[in-house]
């Protein structure tokens, strides 16, 4: 396969129980077939790790303006789209297999993305450890309700 943004060879690699297609020594960009991305966009898959840090070459620069073809679709062009509904990341998605490929970088900010989702999604939880639960039963006894 060829990059779709620097028309270098793809190299397959294999991470986790994951194998994707990665522009090694190239623009760094990433390209995951339907699905794959879901199985290392969080931050506890140890699996995206390897992916967020591959050897690129710093003089290359993406031509976000050109409209790029799906590696595995002949003749499909990849659609840009924000990855989730806070509009942080942009990805390029194929309308026909449904891949998509990240530029050097956007795996990382989906993954921190996510973690700061988590984050504040947890911070909206009740947290009622059992010393809490045990003293408002408690309350309730005194108060002569019924448990």
């Amino acid at each position: 396969m060829i990059c779709p943004a620097c028309f270098n060879p793809l190299t397959e690699l294999q991470v986790g129980s994951v194998t994707v297609d990665v522009c090694q020594g190239g623009c760094g960009g990433v390209w995951f077939d339907a699905f794959e991305l879901q199985r290392v966009d969080e931050q506890h898959e140890a699996a995206g790790e390897r992916l967020v840090n591959i050897a690129r070459d710093p003089d290359l620069q993406g031509d976000f303006a050109r409209k790029r073809e799906c590696p595995r679709c002949a003749g499909v062009k990849l659609k840009r789209r924000f990855f989730s509904a806070r509009r942080q990341v942009e990805v390029d998605e194929c309308p026909g297999c449904g891949g998509y490929w990240l530029d050097a970088g956007e795996l990382e900010r989906i993954r921190q993305e996510k973690a700061s989702d988590a984050k504040a999604e947890q911070a909206r939880q009740p947290y009622l450890t059992g010393e809490v639960i045990r003293y408002l039963y408690q309350m309730k006894l005194q108060s002569g309700g019924a448990p």
